[in-house]
């Protein structure tokens, strides 16, 4: 029977995008495997049992980074491109999933970005097929790192929103009409940009997210101030999967200035709720939120408001909703399963 093994280590940090990506990839490869495959996932010692009794579980241990135990998995799916907690050469064959190159992107000091590339490079080697999440992030490792003769692919991730059509107690009720924003906040994800959007209009804005930066956090908040709306502008921290469904339910458009996704989950959360999505045109975005998406060519406000406007307006006039959310659909977990149990059974 093969045994196709899904690192999970990184589901140690809930309330990101790679716990995301971890869970749900976990229960959909659970759904579209074959019957004489077995799931394998490598977890924190606290998330054993977390997909279910259909798989099998092993405990991440600390020194695994410097010898991994040959659990004789077929397959191993490295899902982080610089984790440490890799098969041992030669005896297993590995897919390595590579999320972004951000660092480049924001333009951190020389010697990080080299040796994040380095981290990286060392797992390229390692692997025997390499998957980006994007074609802009395949561009990227093209660019940056060498494939040699890897075999390589791109496999879009997906953006399921979990439903609760019951629930109506979020954990801050706005007062008035509203626009999200989602993510964890630091400077990457360019969100001190967003208060201007609140300059002639009643809108609230709610950014909600871990808190990585706390000084971020208060640059946000001084922007909110010049602007005049800081008692528009609420920062909510890390809200549950109930209060997500909620807030992109109800708000009136989706916000994401970001500067630096290997593909940006949240988007296409939004757009399955058919929402107006405002983005950045940075690295993966424009790819990722297609043509049915609103773009900020600038940060500068007057340019912001502009797009911004014009954009509700458009909305308003031909209200695509069905059309977003047929776009979104393409992107399911389904297919990103799919596409990786092809992977998984070109190495076996």
């Amino acid at each position: 029977m093969p045994r196709l093994l899904l690192d999970c280590e990184k589901m140690k940090y809930a309330n990101t995008g790679l716990y995301e990506f971890c869970k749900q990839l976990g229960f959909a490869l659970l759904k579209n495997k074959a019957a004489n495959e077995e799931m394998v996932f490598y977890m924190p010692r606290h998330l054993q049992g977390f997909f279910g009794n259909e798989g099998t579980y092993i405990k991440k241990n600390s020194l695994h980074k410097y010898w991994m135990p040959d659990f004789k998995p077929t397959v191993w799916h490295t899902t982080f491109q610089s984790t440490r907690y890799i098969p041992q050469p030669g005896k297993t064959p590995m897919v390595l999933t590579i999320h972004d190159l951000n660092a480049i992107h924001e333009k951190q000091a020389p010697a990080k970005i080299k040796a994040i590339l380095k981290s990286v490079q060392k797992n390229i080697d390692r692997a025997d097929h390499v998957v980006t999440i994007s074609q802009f992030v395949m561009d990227d490792v093209k660019t940056h790192l060498n494939l040699g003769n890897k075999k390589t692919s791109v496999v879009y991730n997906g953006g399921h929103l979990e439903t609760f059509p019951d629930f109506d107690a979020p954990a801050y009720r706005p007062a008035t009409p509203f626009l999200f924003s989602l993510g964890g906040v630091n400077a990457k994800k360019n969100f001190h940009v967003l208060p201007a959007l609140l300059k002639g209009n009643d809108y609230e804005l709610i950014i909600a997210g871990p808190i990585f930066d706390e000084q971020y956090k208060q640059q946000i908040q001084v922007k909110a101030q010049e602007h005049g709306v800081a008692d528009r502008v609420k920062i909510l921290g890390a809200i549950s999967y109930p209060d997500k469904y909620w807030y992109l339910s109800h708000c009136e458009g989706f916000l994401f200035p970001s500067i630096a996704e290997g593909f940006g989950i949240p988007v296409i959360e939004a757009m399955t709720m058919g929402k107006p999505c405002f983005l950045s045109t940075k690295t993966s975005l424009p790819e990722v939120g297609g043509p049915l998406s609103y773009y900020f060519l600038d940060f500068e406000p007057g340019s912001m408001q502009e797009v911004f406007r014009n954009g509700m307006l458009d909305y308003q006039q031909k209200n695509p909703a069905e059309a977003i959310k047929a776009y979104a659909a393409r992107f399911s977990y389904d297919n990103m399963a799919k596409g990786y149990l092809d992977i998984y059974r070109s190495l076996y």
